[in-house]
């Protein structure tokens, strides 16, 4: 695949970190979604789930803003997030999981109703639709995520998925 292509496919991801559309990345489109992401699943802002989520969503927040905002304005744009996924995570995928770890670890235990550690395939997908996924793709998606077919999904499956997801192997 060509760098061009490449650049493509990550700007493309762009959108589902961008929460309300006005064409940036910044910390309030992290609290946007663990917001939707508590209301969804009628888990209080201060429990200890809601607090841990809002704390994985600046935790994310932080290290996607240490990769990609290049000026410092606390905003990434597009063209930020297209150079900082390419020049910093395309040959480290794994770096950008451990980022994205406490908040994925924070969202699944959120749509964990049962709390055994993982959530139904049906949950993931509303945790998705939540995030902006499409119905359709996030239920394919998450059905994907349930590698052992066990119709659950945890942190061992997500946290890879998501780096695969957002850092668009070549």
């Amino acid at each position: 695949m060509v760098s061009s292509e490449y650049e493509r496919r990550i700007a493309a991801r762009f959108a589902t970190f961008d929460q309300d559309g006005n064409g940036y990345i910044d910390r309030e489109d992290f609290g946007t979604a663990a917001k939707a992401l508590l209301a969804e699943f009628a888990v209080a802002a201060r429990s200890d789930k809601g607090q841990a989520l809002y704390a994985g969503a600046e935790a994310l927040w932080q290290g996607m803003a240490g990769i990609a905002d290049r000026d410092g304005d606390q905003r990434i744009t597009r063209e930020e997030f297209v150079t900082g996924a390419v020049k910093r995570l395309r040959d480290n995928p794994e770096r950008f999981a451990e980022i994205a770890r406490p908040f994925l670890h924070a969202a699944i235990a959120v749509a964990d109703t049962d709390g055994d550690g993982a959530a139904t395939v049906a949950d993931t997908a509303r945790v998705l639709r939540v995030l902006g996924v499409d119905q359709a793709v996030a239920e394919a998606a998450a059905a994907g995520l349930d590698g052992d077919s066990d119709g659950r999904v945890g942190e061992a499956e997500i946290v890879p998925a998501f780096a695969r997801y957002f850092t668009v192997p070549e």
